[in-house]
C-alpha cells in the first residue's frame, strides 16, 4: 500500500484540504455537474483525500486547458490530465490510470479513408482548444491544419471542415446521431490520462501518487470505478513498465 507521511499530507493539502481540478468536458473521467461530479478521477480524488484524512474540494471545468490553468495557478492541489510535453514542465505525471484513443470523424463523402490520410494539404481538422488531441496535432502534424474551438466537432460543422477530431468515446456517439458522418479507422493517438500535481511538490509526495496509481490499477479499484461510471473496463492502463517505474520513484522533482 501507498505510504503516506504527516510531510505528504502537508505538502499535498497545505491547507487542510484536498483540491482536486476535475475536467467535467472528459465524459470517459468525469460525469455529473459541478456540484455533484462523479466518475474515475472523482473516485481517485476521493481515495486521496480518505489516505490523507482531509476533506476534498472539487473544482469541475468543462476543459482540460482550464483544469490545466487551475493547477498551475495554484487553485488546485492535484489534476488529471493527459500526459503531453507541453504540459510536463510543470505538472509531474503519475503513470497513466486509463489509456483513451484519440480518433477522426469525416463526412461519410469524403475521400479520407485513412488516419495517414489526413495529413494532407489543405485538410482541416476541428480541435477542442488545449485538449490532448490538440497539443498533441500541433506538434505531430505536417501538412493538415488545426482549427480549435470550444468543441472541435462544433468547428467541424460550423465551419465545413474536413475532419473533426476528438476522443473516441463521445465522437462515436456522435456519428450515430449523424449518419453523414462516419469515423476512419483506427486511432491517431494513444491519450495517456494520468494523475499530476505541482513539479514543486517533494520528490516523497510524487512518488505517493505514483505508487497509489499502480496500486489502485492492480487492485481493481480503477476498473470497478469505470464500470460504475458506464465506462469499459478495458481502458484501464497497463501497470507501469518496471523500468519506467523504477525512473519514477528516483525522480526528484
Amino acid at each position: 500500500m501507498a505510504n503516506v507521511t504527516a510531510d505528504i499530507t502537508k505538502d499535498l493539502a497545505p491547507n487542510g484540504t484536498l483540491r482536486a481540478s476535475i475536467n467535467l468536458g472528459n465524459p470517459v473521467l468525469a460525469q455529473g455537474t459541478p456540484a455533484a461530479p462523479t466518475g474515475i478521477t472523482v473516485d481517485i480524488a476521493r481515495e486521496i483525500g480518505a489516505r490523507l484524512d482531509v476533506p476534498v474540494e472539487f473544482l469541475c471545468f468543462d476543459a482540460a486547458r482550464k483544469s490545466f490553468e487551475a493547477m498551475t495557478t495554484g487553485r488546485a492541489d492535484i489534476c488529471f490530465l493527459a500526459v503531453e510535453p507541453a504540459r510536463e514542465a510543470e505538472v509531474a505525471f503519475t503513470a497513466p490510470y486509463v489509456v483513451i484513443e484519440g480518433v477522426f470523424a469525416v463526412p461519410r463523402d469524403s475521400a479520407l479513408t485513412t488516419v495517414a490520410d489526413v495529413d494532407s494539404a489543405g485538410v482541416r481538422i476541428g480541435v477542442k482548444r488545449g485538449s490532448a488531441y490538440d497539443l498533441y496535432l500541433t506538434r505531430t502534424l505536417l501538412h493538415a491544419s488545426v482549427v480549435r474551438g470550444d468543441e472541435g466537432v462544433d468547428e467541424f460543422r460550423a465551419q465545413g471542415l474536413e475532419v473533426a477530431a476528438g476522443i473516441r468515446q463521445p465522437l462515436a456517439e456522435y456519428v450515430v446521431a449523424h449518419h453523414e458522418v462516419r469515423l476512419i479507422e483506427g486511432r491517431f493517438m494513444q491519450i495517456q490520462q494520468a494523475l499530476g500535481t505541482t513539479t514543486t511538490r517533494r520528490p516523497e509526495t510524487v512518488r505517493f501518487l505514483r505508487d497509489l496509481v499502480e496500486e489502485l490499477k492492480a487492485d481493481g479499484f480503477v476498473a470497478d470505478s469505470l464500470r460504475r461510471a458506464d465506462q469499459s473496463d478495458t481502458l484501464v492502463a497497463p501497470p507501469a513498465p518496471s523500468a519506467e517505474a523504477d525512473s519514477l520513484n528516483s525522480v526528484t522533482r
